[in-house]
């Protein structure tokens, strides 16, 4: 099935690793051009030179309010176009309610929601019929995560935002749309299983709560990343799609 991203124009941010880079090497794998972002420049630089000539790193912030501007503008110079934008974000900081500071909500929000909001706007204000703004989200969209309380706070209302902007984008022919990860085996999966104190015994709990009885890789999300950013899913829109393996029981 060819998906149509040859040649095509994405911004991937918080690319450098996890879900964010195999999202990158799926895209580029099936000819499209990608920026891709971090925090680091070496290790931004670092993950574009493994995709190829077809990707280009840059060091951004997602809390940096030039970030977004700056990010499209090296799509149009270096690739001469820009098609669409998958906001991805590290995890905010585990913790239980009484566990968080204001100053962990504050940096949280700052890099995790206003920063998505504010690179979306910025997309589409950009993007033309056919374009598309992805979001990484979590399945803490549906239901609480045990000791994720600041994600469980974050992410249902940035899947608010996107459903809404949904609706005004989608008369221009601009989809959006978020993806809602559960257990990936990630970097930031593995440190969360491991503040159990026992990372062997909470991978297994998880994984027996899994219909499919494993943990997700990180290229299974990549694919699917790859495939609703494509034109090949023109007509999905204001979705919110599990990558879980079916560990969301409700419809």
């Amino acid at each position: 099935m060819d998906l149509g991203l040859k040649d095509r124009v994405y911004v991937v941010t918080g690319a450098t690793r996890g879900l964010g880079y195999a999202t990158a090497r799926e895209l580029t794998a099936d000819g499209a051009k990608v920026v891709l972002t971090g925090r680091d420049e070496g290790r931004a630089a670092e993950a574009a030179k493994a995709l190829g000539p077809n990707a280009v790193g840059v060091a951004a912030d997602n809390s940096d309010p030039a970030a977004a501007g700056r990010l499209i503008a090296t799509a149009r110079e270096r690739f001469g176009r820009f098609d669409g934008i998958l906001v991805s974000v590290g995890g905010p900081a585990p913790g239980f309610v009484a566990d968080n500071t204001d100053e962990q909500w504050t940096a949280s929000f700052e890099s995790v929601f206003l920063g998505a909001v504010r690179l979306a706007r910025a997309a589409s204000a950009e993007l033309g019929e056919g374009g598309v703004i992805g979001f990484v989200l979590s399945g803490s969209v549906h239901e609480p995560i045990p000791g994720l309380t600041i994600s469980n706070g974050l992410r249902p209302g940035l899947a608010g935002f996107a459903k809404s902007l949904s609706d005004e984008l989608g008369p221009r022919g601009i989809r959006v749309l978020g993806l809602l990860p559960a257990r990936i085996d990630t970097d930031r999966v593995r440190e969360l299983d491991a503040l159990s104190g026992d990372a062997e015994a909470a991978r297994a709990a998880n994984e027996g709560r899994i219909p499919l009885r494993r943990y997700g890789t990180p290229e299974e999300f990549g694919r699917t990343a790859a495939f609703v950013l494509s034109p090949a899913a023109s007509y999905l829109t204001g979705i919110m799609l599990p990558v879980d393996g079916g560990a969301r029981h409700g419809f």
